[in-house]
């Protein structure tokens, strides 16, 4: 699904929804103050979006005017989605002021933190989350939209593909950069919590390609290292690459499926480098800090969950364990080197 709009044209809302079968129609709905209040589909036809190969017909084309909404001009808010995948096309809400500022928040970790998502949707015309889940096509609509000039975008992305398009001053690039024996602990036991999953026949199509590495982390106990070291010398290929070093493997690839090598420790430090936003997990409240204070927000009262009890216990006996050390080493230089100089910054 490819998507673009003009919200400029002759008082009503212009785009062009191209969806990922290219002999469809595209369909959207409009919501008006929270209500769904009309289906509709494209009835305009667009031949540069069919001599771009994007569909085969470019009928894909919309302009949402009174007569088609008759509350356009009323409206406190209006927001148009996709009707078959939910993404948020337009939103508008009426003498609502949003940041300027286009931010990504990069994930680097399986666990949950919400602070971004929950303190700052409301300050955005458009907010997309964990957008690493969406199609590639959507991705770069969304990345490289240029009406998404007050947008709020996270997720897990391999961003040196995206960060082209984050250079210009009403950007911001913000990552959280975690301890990496933690980020191996909580990577292996979130494994370990989807056996459930694996257990169903109508659910473990979710799992996608990790199925076979959550069913061979549900055999192990890994509360002592001699576990530890048969489970790190078995791993699946699958498994092996979720585990192995997977902060130099988001930063200095540009494809899930690209190999990796010691040089791509450099290429992800020489990326990090240039994130606008660095902050290291020892210095959480620290780093929204500086976030909110590059985005010119006022300051927030945070408080942050801490890993588990569970996850800390294992993360200490890695440390311990040297195949474990090898499997995160070229992440442990670049945490090290971010710790050292959040800590120095700060004090």
């Amino acid at each position: 699904m490819r998507f673009f709009v003009n919200k400029d044209v002759s008082g009503g809302i212009h785009f062009w929804l191209a969806p990922d079968n290219p002999r469809a129609i595209s369909r959207v709905f409009v919501s008006v103050d929270g209500r769904r209040t009309a289906e509709l589909s494209a009835w305009i036809t667009d031949d540069n979006i069919r001599a771009n190969g994007w569909h085969s017909t470019g009928q894909c084309v919309y302009m949402i005017t009174e007569k088609e909404l008759p509350e356009l001009a009323s409206a406190n808010r209006i927001e148009i989605f996709d009707a078959d995948t939910n993404i948020l096309i337009y939103r508008s809400i009426r003498e609502k002021v949003f940041l300027p500022a286009k931010l990504i928040s990069i994930t680097t970790t399986v666990q949950k933190n919400t602070f971004v998502e929950q303190n700052l949707f409301d300050l955005f015309q458009y907010s997309y989350f964990n957008v690493d889940r969406l199609s590639e096509e959507v991705v770069q609509s969304i990345m490289q939209g240029p009406w998404l000039t007050s947008s709020l975008i996270t997720g897990a992305v391999i961003f040196p593909r995206y960060e082209v398009f984050f250079q210009d001053d009403h950007c911001v690039s913000g990552v959280l950069i975690q301890d990496p024996f933690e980020e191996m602990a909580a990577r292996m036991r979130w494994l370990q919590s989807k056996k459930a999953i694996t257990d169903d026949p109508a659910q473990n199509w979710r799992l996608g390609g990790m199925l076979e590495s959550v069913r061979f982390a549900a055999k192990y106990d890994l509360s002592n290292s001699r576990n530890i070291k048969r489970f790190l010398r078995m791993l699946p290929e699958p498994c092996y690459r979720f585990l192995y070093n997977p902060l130099c493997r988001q930063f200095g690839t540009r494809s899930p499926s690209d190999p990796f090598a010691p040089g791509n420790s450099i290429v992800a430090m020489e990326i990090i480098s240039r994130i606008k936003v660095v902050g290291h997990s020892d210095y959480t409240s620290e780093y929204y800090t500086a976030l909110l204070d590059r985005l010119g927000v006022a300051p927030i009262a945070m408080s942050h969950p801490k890993p588990s009890e569970d996850v800390l216990s294992l993360a200490a006996l890695l440390r311990s364990v040297d195949a474990a050390r090898d499997m995160v080493a070229f992440d442990t230089v670049i945490s090290d080197a971010v710790r050292h100089a959040v800590g120095k910054s700060w004090q």
